[in-house]
């Protein structure tokens, strides 16, 4: 399925510019139609049912003759700004990577189902990344475990649920959208949600695919588990991905328990310090009783990883029945960047 963009501009030079680099690059994905005269391009819409329209400003549009299941936006030429007339605005000076994003965005909002789905084949390798105590650097280790199987070839997204979790101190790219605007999306229940996803991905330098953190953490107390669950099955469903790597926030209720069981395997992070081993200790003890009545154990997915492990402070627990796949040292001095380059070359990650 192509999405059907329409095209209105008086900069012709611009206008096939555009539509050189679209036929290049997005040719299997979008079908363009250009314009020059506003009464073409209105007669077009209905015609060849054109899914978005995008209109230069210098154009005054009547909104009511565009057909409702057809997006609209405004090309205007500065970034900032966001609407134009009550209407989507799309900086007409920006990577064409950006603009496809926002054009998929704005056709999300139309679509009245999913489309173009292919149904999984299992072959996605889920893992979560918790630590049942703080600040022990379980989400470095969720980024690096990342960057080392995106290093790998292996086409990674790294999924942050945690309330307060900084995905943009790992992984920076361009793009405007971030996890608010996929929140939205699911809450809706309206949007084309696997164009959505598409259209808010960022992906690193390093290969990493991942959504930005909301610009207000207290959107993520609005994102439900059962949300969050099904965005992990679409991403799944769409069979786009090797690896998902979830970071999470730890917990022994129904909505954590239930959100580490969309994982094939559950790493917990420590320090090796006796706070951290005394913890996890409690914590499988705890988890252990959980599972008793439970037909689905979690237990047999934990492994257990140690970060920032001292020679004179910390201690390996060894009377617990869980694998323990490797540690990294404290590295002391050193930028989050030079952190993860220096994990994620480490094979521990292999043996999950």
């Amino acid at each position: 399925m192509k999405i059907k963009l329409a095209i209105l501009h008086n900069d012709i030079i611009y206008l096939n510019r555009i539509i050189n680099v679209f036929n290049t690059k997005y040719a299997e994905k979008i079908q363009v139609y250009s314009f020059t005269k506003l009464n073409n391009a209105l007669e077009e819409l209905e015609n060849s049912r054109i899914d978005v329209f995008i209109a230069s400003d210098v154009f005054e549009i009547n909104i009511s003759e565009i057909p409702k299941r057809c997006g609209f936006a405004y090309f205007v030429d500065s970034a900032d700004i966001e609407t134009f007339k009550d209407q989507h605005a799309i900086c007409r000076f920006q990577k064409v990577d950006l603009i496809y994003r926002q054009i998929l965005s704005i056709y999300s909002e139309n679509a009245g189902s999913i489309a173009s789905l292919k149904i999984g084949d299992d072959s996605c390798k889920t893992i979560a990344f918790t630590a049942p105590s703080g600040g022990v650097g379980s989400s470095t280790m969720a980024a690096a475990c990342a960057f080392r199987f995106a290093g790998q070839g292996k086409k990674t997204l790294y999924l942050n649920f945690e309330k307060c979790g900084l995905t943009d101190v790992f992984f920076q790219a361009e793009g405007q959208f971030d996890m608010s605007d996929i929140i939205f999306a699911l809450k809706s229940k309206k949007s084309n949600l696997s164009i959505k996803l598409e259209s808010c991905l960022k992906q690193d330098q390093n290969g990493v695919f991942f959504y930005s953190q909301p610009k207000i953490a207290l959107d993520m107390l609005e994102f439900s588990t059962e949300e969050m669950i099904r965005l992990i099955s679409q991403v799944k469903l769409s069979s786009s991905y090797d690896c998902i790597i979830l970071d999470l926030d730890f917990g022994l209720d129904n909505d954590s328990l239930n959100l580490f069981r969309q994982a094939d395997s559950v790493i917990w992070t420590g320090d090796g310090s006796e706070i951290s081993n005394y913890k996890i200790k409690r914590a499988l003890h705890a988890l252990s009783i959980l599972e008793k009545d439970d037909e689905i154990s979690l237990l047999n997915r934990i492994s257990l990883v140690y970060n920032k492990f001292s020679s004179k402070s910390s201690r390996i627990i060894d009377d617990i029945e869980i694998k323990n796949i490797g540690g990294t040292p404290r590295y002391e001095h050193a930028t989050t960047k030079q952190v993860l380059e220096k994990i994620s070359q480490m094979q521990m990650f292999d043996n999950i």
